[in-house]
């Protein structure tokens, strides 16, 4: 890799640290190439990416970023996984490393907070960004359905009662 290369992939690698809602570094050390395929598939449908790097150049990267203190995890082999939304890349790492014990997951960063292994483990637990989105726009739709089902209701009755009234004058 000439210089030129090197340059452009730390540029890249900036633009990740910077714009990433979180960053989750992890060893994969014994992993196949079809399990590797299988974590860029996941992060993938979950808005993630997947990013192997020397540590050397991503360190160079790190400099000067909010993410900076995860420096210390890139050592070995270490592959970066990250997105946008501050919790889906934890939740794809998380979900991967339970079925893959080779993938170890060391520690991230979610913006200028640095994670351990377990701060990764408590950001993959919380709601994603459309789940939050689901939960609020049902708590502002409940009320207009009971509003709706409270008008609705006497009118229910009533035809209830008038049915009760003319089976039994039928009777």
């Amino acid at each position: 890799m000439d210089r030129a290369q090197k340059e452009k992939v730390v540029d890249e690698l900036g633009q990740i640290f910077e714009s990433s809602g979180v960053v989750v570094v992890a060893h994969y050390e014994g992993l196949t190439v079809a399990e590797m395929q299988d974590l860029r598939g996941r992060a993938r449908a979950n808005q993630s990416s997947v990013r192997v790097a020397k540590n050397r150049l991503a360190k160079i990267a790190l400099e000067g970023k909010p993410c900076a203190s995860i420096a210390d995890f890139l050592t070995g082999m270490t592959v970066l996984t990250f997105s946008e939304d501050p919790v889906a890349a934890a939740k794809v790492a998380e979900d991967f490393a339970k079925d893959n014990k080779k993938f170890e997951i060391l520690g991230g960063a979610m913006g200028q907070n640095a994670l351990d292994r377990a701060g990764v483990e408590s950001v993959s637990k919380m709601p994603s960004r459309e789940e939050l989105i689901a939960s609020i726009v049902g708590c502002i739709g409940a009320p207009a359905s009971n509003i709706a089902g409270a008008i609705g209701a006497p009118a229910s009755n009533i035809a209830s009662i008038l049915s009760t009234i003319e089976d039994k004058a039928a009777a």
